[in-house]
């Protein structure tokens, strides 16, 4: 009997399909990695199972890029599978090969990855043995109850409707590869024509999201800041005081500069005045009182998730991911959190109801217990929809994308960290919070008016009381404000100013990036584009999909485009570096949201049937072919840019030193033509100089160990720095100091640790580990025949890293807490654990869980931000 195969894109997907169909096409038997009956076979992928990959004959090794082998434009990509999931694809290679199997049926999410995820795992069964010829039809769905799905197998898809949104995900996809190897080994072949390999990654997602850091990190040094006063008064009336703050009430707003504000007075002698004038003398008061309502927000996607969890708890939206895909896929209490959606679909309401009678049981562990009175009271109080009664602000198909907003699923927690717990309760709360009313407030603004020397003097005094909680009850805020503490004053009230304050202060730079912000700013990056079409293209994408948004950031991390501290996220040198690269050679589309914009629109046409796929990809290559071009032409010495003159001088000549795109050299003494020849790379060993280390260096002659050098074969090492006065150039010369065993390594001659007892055993390859040179290296990644990589310095940060405390890290992950890590950035202390990090595989630092601060004695006006 032929059967039809159905493949979902997560095995959770394939067992909400199997309980649909259960009823109308009988019960299905289940074996290791698919489920069956008489009518269908129903498996499924873990995501993308192949990657797309250049033929043979066009891959170049790192280490080996040059400028001979690019561009690199295969007539074809080639799969691949991905090595963690091929015991999957070969059993979904067999499924779909199965002589009964006379039909497909693609269940991936809807939309364009999922379509991807499915056509190249039927391409790949095609190619393996033999072409697979069996119609395909598509499951399109955007709800996951048992109706939904049994309805959505009515209306199945023909393979013609979905060729639009096929081609588009393939051209996505190898679009993303073709920019991202050409732009990655044409930036690395021109940084490493002076020798060395130094690794310049770029790409469409992750280029632009570094522009914007690097953009607020150039603002933040260019910014000059400005003095200004306020003036502050505290007024007596009949009920008590209350303290008003001067302000013009004729200002305006002016664009030209943002720094003015309608409270600011930019001279002390203006603000002196003010003081003196109303200092004791007499004021009216005329007041506005107004009610004001405020919605809860919305339900989380993926994005808000982890930048609420960001500013909450200090997690990086990697772990934030790593904890939602945990609550999904090992605890099942979350739905899937992948999405960009913040709605749900509409024939939830049943869903929603029974979660909501879920979380209201008394008896439920954890933070369920807590927050079961609030979904009681949900129920009992009718603030669920109906059909009667929609919500379309929490219920709407045409704001649901592949995916609905995360909310709780029916199962309970049981076993959840602390980590995990403070997510989900996050998602609980906020599910509980977006069927309460909205909270009421009465909002007054006061004005006191003082009139001394013939003018009048304004102050303005603003007072906020909760009228009703509403949602804001499930967050326990039901308690007033600080501002809502606003003494009374009687219509006609005459109040006497008591005192006035002079409030000296400096208008301050725009903030660094956070993860938090960092997400929102690639959220909402078609703000950035001024085409209204490409604008349009980009509101609901951004620059990433909440998918991938977390990796971006870890990428640049990774790269040492952009370092961690604190939370702050600030660009490095190399970052800086490469800005200066792409725009010198007029490339700098790359660093463009409007690439994304672009693109995003002609992919929309391509699913639409208005543009095809040979169009659309002939244009990427020859937007390929003229990045590498420009890379590949460019004949100058260096590339125009904003560069540094150092504050140490010349140490050969005492002249001044400058920053060009390649190098500090002495450009002579203050009259002088030229310098004494003195230079030195910015990049030694693929590694980029920061200005604060070139300065240390130049004055100290020596430097390091410093981490993050890359060897001509692109491997990892550490090492120290020093200037050793040459006789025969007469001048001083870079060197790299490894210690004499470490220098026979890097020659390639063996290394003889015979005479060493060794510190634990490797957690990369199971080898032993020693000490060499200036580092603790695996025995396998020294001498003649390299095999492992696993390398760590001996000194850290200004740190020096014991014996005990490697043996200690190799042996349980972790060393004890160490006090005396210096930050590159901030050149502040730190404490830190050393731990072994699996999924990185390099040792990395855990932070000491900070203390719950004690709680206040008075309700402050906003509540303190948890820390982790």
């Amino acid at each position: 009997m032929s059967k039809a195969l159905v493949i979902a894109e997560k095995p959770s997907v394939a067992q909400d399909i199997v309980r649909a169909l259960t009823p109308s096409s009988g019960k299905f038997e289940k074996h290791d990695e698919y489920f069956e009956n008489e009518h269908y076979v129903v498996s499924s992928a873990v995501g993308h199972l192949v990657e797309i990959k250049a033929p043979e004959e066009y891959d170049v090794k790192r280490g080996k890029w040059s400028f001979a082998n690019l561009p690199v434009i295969p007539p074809h990509f080639e799969l691949h599978p991905i090595d963690k999931s091929k015991g999957r694809l070969n059993a979904l290679v067999k499924l779909i090969r199965r002589k009964d199997v006379t039909e497909l049926i693609n269940a991936c999410d809807a939309g364009r990855e999922g379509e991807l995820i499915f056509r190249l795992i039927v391409q790949y069964a095609g190619t393996a043995k033999a072409a697979v010829n069996k119609p395909v039809k598509r499951l399109w769905l955007q709800s996951m109850t048992p109706q939904a799905i049994r309805e959505g197998f009515e209306r199945l898809r023909g393979d013609d409707e979905m060729r639009g949104l096929s081609e588009a995900a393939r051209s996505r996809s190898e679009a993303d590869w073709l920019v991202g190897i050409n732009g990655t080994r044409a930036m690395t072949a021109f940084n490493s024509r002076d020798g060395g390999f130094f690794l310049t990654t770029v790409g469409r997602v992750q280029t632009p999201t570094l522009s914007i850091v690097v953009e607020r990190e150039e603002k933040i040094r260019k910014f000059v800041p400005r003095d200004y006063w306020e003036v502050r008064a505290t007024f007596g009336a009949q009920a008590g005081e209350y303290e008003g703050k001067w302000f013009d009430p004729a200002w305006k707003k002016n664009e030209a500069d943002p720094e003015l504000r309608a409270d600011r007075l930019w001279t002390a002698a203006e603000a002196d005045a003010i003081a003196e004038a109303v200092r004791g003398q007499a004021g009216t008061v005329t007041e506005e009182a107004k009610p004001s309502t405020q919605s809860s927000p919305l339900l989380y996607d993926l994005t808000t998730l982890q930048r609420e969890a960001n500013s909450r708890f200090g997690f990086s939206a990697k772990t934030t991911l790593a904890l939602a895909q945990a609550l999904y896929e090992k605890h099942k209490v979350l739905t899937y959190p992948r999405t960009d959606s913040r709605a749900l679909p509409e024939d939830y309401l049943g869903v929603v109801k029974k979660t909501m009678e879920m979380i209201a049981s008394e008896d439920l562990p954890g933070p369920l217990r807590e927050l079961a009175p609030h979904a009681a009271q949900a129920l009992k109080e009718g603030y669920l929809p109906t059909k009667e009664r929609p919500n379309k602000r929490v219920f709407d198909n045409a704001k649901v994308s592949d995916h609905f907003a995360i909310i709780p699923t029916l199962q309970a927690p049981k076993s959840l960290t602390e980590a995990e717990a403070k997510l989900y309760d996050m998602v609980v709360k906020r599910f509980l919070a977006v069927f309460y009313p909205a909270a009421e407030y009465l909002v007054t603004t006061r004005i006191t008016t003082v009139k001394a020397k013939g003018k009048a003097h304004s102050f303005q005094t603003n007072g906020k009381v909760l009228v009703k909680p509403g949602w804001l009850a499930v967050y326990g805020k039901e308690a007033q404000e600080d501002d809502a503490n606003l003494v009374a004053v009687t219509p006609g009230e005459t109040v006497r100013t008591e005192d006035v304050a002079i409030n000296a202060t400096k208008t301050r730079p725009p903030a660094r990036y956070t993860e938090a912000t960092l997400l929102s700013a690639m959220e909402g990056a078609g703000k950035l584009v001024d085409d209204e079409e490409l604008k349009a293209a980009m509101q609901e994408k951004g620059l990433g999909t909440p998918a991938t948004r977390a990796a971006i950031i870890e990428g640049l991390i990774l790269e040492k485009y952009i370092v961690r501290e604190g939370r702050e996220l600030i660009p490095t040198a190399k970052a800086f570096q490469l800005m200066t690269l792409l725009r010198g050679l007029d490339v700098e589309d790359l660093t463009k949201p409007e690439l994304t914009g672009n693109w995003e629109f002609q992919l929309a046409q391509m699913e639409k049937g208005k543009l095809s796929r040979d169009a659309f990809m002939a244009e990427i290559a020859a937007m390929t072919q003229r990045i590498v071009q420009k890379a590949k032409e460019y004949d100058r010495d260096t590339i125009p840019g904003d560069y540094a003159t150092l504050k140490t001088p010349c140490p050969n000549c005492g002249g001044v030193v400058k920053e060009n795109y390649r190098r500090f050299t002495c450009t002579g003494k203050t009259g002088e033509e030229e310098g004494c020849g003195f230079s030195i790379s910015k990049i030694p060993g693929g590694r980029s100089f920061e200005l604060h280390e070139v300065e240390d260096f130049i004055a100290h002659k020596r430097i390091g160990p410093l981490e993050g050098f890359r060897s001509k074969a692109g491997w990892p090492f550490t090492a120290e720095l020093k200037l050793t006065f040459d006789d025969e150039i007469n001048n001083y010369k870079l060197e790299f100091d490894f210690g004499d065993d470490a220098k026979k390594a890097e020659d390639g001659e063996p290394v003889d640790f015979s005479g060493q007892e060794s510190l634990g055993v490797c957690p990369k390859c199971k080898g032993h580990v020693y000490e060499h040179g200036t580092s603790y290296v695996c025995e396998h990644a020294v001498g003649s025949h390299i095999t492992c990589d696993f390398k760590s310095g001996k000194i850290i940060l200004q740190q020096p890293v014991a014996r005990e405390q490697m043996s200690k890290l190799l042996a349980t992950g972790k060393t004890d807490l160490l006090e005396n890590f210096v930050s590159n950035k901030t050149r502040r202390k730190f404490k830190a654990f050393l731990v072994w990090d699996k999924k990185e595989g390099k040792v990395g630092f855990e932070f000491e869980p900070r203390a719950p601060k004690a709680a206040a004695k008075k309700a402050p006006a906003k509540k303190a931000a948890a820390k982790e």
